[in-house]
């Protein structure tokens, strides 16, 4: 079984493919085991449309993806191997770091950056 401090490593490979999108984002939690990231544009409701986000859970590592949510179609051509890691329709969890997965997880999160963008939600 993965340690926490196994997790803590993985959550700071996770969190590094968020980062690069934070200066077109709001940094709302920048902690350890935390890090998330939401859009200028408002939701309906007033709240502000989430990005991404890292968290260190007890078992795991969680990696949500909010893109995904919106635009679907963003997962028709992902791998067999990163579609086991789903977990709902956003999120991914991870128990080690597979470079082929977050190299793939990282250019997921481009295209749901670019899809944002896209929309007008960042700039």
């Amino acid at each position: 079984m993965p340690r926490q401090s196994d997790f803590q490593a993985l959550f700071e490979r996770l969190k590094a493919i968020l980062e690069p999108y934070a200066p077109h984002l709001e940094v709302k939690s920048d902690q350890p085991g935390e890090y998330a990231l939401y859009t200028h544009h408002k939701r309906p409701d007033g709240y502000q449309f989430a990005f991404g986000s890292v968290q260190v859970k007890k078992n795991y590592v969680s990696y949500h993806l909010i893109p995904l949510y919106n635009h679907p179609e963003l997962l028709e051509k992902i791998s067999p191997a990163l579609r086991k890691r789903m977990q709902g329709k956003s999120c991914f969890n991870f128990k080690a770091a597979d470079p082929a997965l977050l190299e793939e997880l990282s250019q997921l999160t481009q295209r749901g950056f670019e899809r944002f963008k896209a929309t007008g939600w960042v700039s």
